[in-house]
């Protein structure tokens, strides 16, 4: 039927859209929420001048956002440079020394410096494995290799993967692999990603085989 036909392909087009544009809507409210948070708190321990000001503040749209990510970027680029980062090294000593904090801090921040360090390996690259079982084939992403106590206990040469869930890959499963049981793709992590989300309905882009250059005689 043309009409449901029409109406399906009109939805495809869109939906990425409509979706992407809800996210970011989310994330600026959330944002703002914070802002309109900490400036309710300050206006109340202010003149009552300033707090009209900063109320006028709170209900401009989207300035949380900006104001988080300038943030960002100010932090970023004190701890560039030695005098920051001798305020850092005494920050995370710091936190290091309060109960229960500790723990909760320590273990955010190994992640996060594993995550997005610029010279780690994880999730830059995508693998096939077998999963559940064997025979059983599906996505993963290695987020390393074991170290310490594990690779003590471990024959041989493993990789550490991350088997995401679909469609949600937020939520997944931890392996230690023998690395000749696992296949690196040459797809990129985006696709991978793309390609568990979709459920396998969207393909990655398949590469050509590099073709070598024809030998030519002088």
């Amino acid at each position: 039927m043309p009409f449901k036909k029409y109406l399906l392909t009109g939805l495809m087009v869109w939906l990425p859209l409509a979706i992407t544009i809800w996210v970011l809507l989310w994330m600026t409210s959330v944002l703002d929420g914070l802002f309109g948070s900490f400036l309710s708190a300050l206006s109340a321990v202010s003149s009552d001048a300033m707090g009209v000001s900063l109320e006028r503040l709170r209900h401009i749209p989207g300035l949380g956002v900006i104001l988080v990510l300038g943030f960002m970027l100010l932090t970023g680029a004190l701890v560039s440079n030695v005098a920051g980062r001798w305020w850092l090294k005494h920050w995370n000593r710091l936190f290091t020394h309060i109960p229960v904090v500790k723990s909760i801090y320590n273990s955010v921040k190994k992640v996060s410096d594993t995550l997005f360090s610029s010279n780690g390996n994880a999730f830059r690259t995508a693998l096939l494995v077998q999963f559940p079982r064997q025979g059983s084939w599906t996505i993963a992403f290695q987020t390393g290799v074991p170290d310490g106590e594990v690779a003590q206990h471990l024959a041989g040469d493993f990789v550490s993967v991350y088997v995401p869930t679909t469609p949600n890959p937020t939520g997944g499963y931890f392996l230690l692999l023998p690395r000749a049981e696992v296949i690196e793709l040459d797809m990129s992590v985006d696709e991978a990603l793309t390609y568990v989300i979709s459920m396998g309905s969207v393909s990655p882009t398949v590469r050509p085989e590099p073709v070598a250059a024809a030998a030519t005689n002088p």
